[in-house]
C-alpha cells in the first residue's frame, strides 16, 4: 500500500514539474534514464550473484555460515566479505534482506553492510591516489574495527527485544 502512495506522489510530482517547466522536466528525466543506464550493469551482476549464491546456499548453510549462532566467527566473516564487495548502498540494504530471510543473524549483516559501506579493499588504490597510503589504510582499518562496534550494538538491541 505504501509503495502505492509513493508512486502516485511521485507521478503527481513529475506532472506538476512538467507543467512548470517542459524543458527542465525532459531534461532531468533523461539525466536520470543515463545515470539509470550507467548503474544498471553493476545492478544486475549483483542481483545475479545474489541469486545464484541464494539458489546454490540453501537457507542451513547461510544460518551456519553466517546465522545467529555462527556467533563472532559468523560476524567476521560477514564482515570481510562486506569489506571486499563493491556494492552500491542502494542494492546493499535489500541484498542484506534477502540474506537475512534466507537465516543471517542480525550482528552478522551488521558488520556485512557496516564494512560494505566504510571499508574499501577493491576502490583502496584509487584512495591512496588521492588521500596517500597511511591514510587510506588507518580509514579502512578503524572503519573495519568500527564495523564490530555496530554488530555488537545491533546485537544488544535485538537481544534487549
Amino acid at each position: 500500500m505504501s509503495t502505492l502512495i509513493l508512486y502516485s506522489i511521485t507521478i503527481l510530482l513529475l506532472i506538476l514539474s512538467f507543467i512548470k517547466d517542459k524543458k527542465k522536466t525532459k531534461m532531468s528525466l533523461k539525466k536520470a534514464w543515463k545515470a539509470f543506464e550507467n548503474i544498471l550493469p553493476e545492478f544486475l551482476v549483483v542481483i545475479l550473484f545474489v541469486g545464484v549464491l541464494l539458489a546454490v546456499l540453501n537457507p542451513e548453510t547461510i544460518s551456519k555460515v553466517i546465522g545467529s549462532d555462527s556467533g563472532w566467527i559468523g560476524v567476521i566473516l560477514a564482515a570481510v566479505v562486506g569489506a571486499v564487495t563493491l556494492i552500491p548502498g542502494f542494492v546493499a540494504f535489500p541484498t542484506a534482506a534477502l540474506i537475512l530471510k534466507s537465516g543471517a543473524g542480525y550482528m552478522q549483516i551488521g558488520a556485512f553492510i557496516s564494512t560494505l559501506m566504510m571499508v574499501g579493499v577493491v576502490t583502496i588504490p584509487v584512495e591512496m591516489k588521492y588521500f596517500g597510503k597511511k591514510l587510506t589504510v588507518l580509514r579502512n582499518l578503524f572503519a573495519f574495527i568500527f564495523s564490530f562496534f555496530v554488530a555488537y550494538i545491533i546485537g544488544l538491541v535485538v537481544h534487549s527485544i
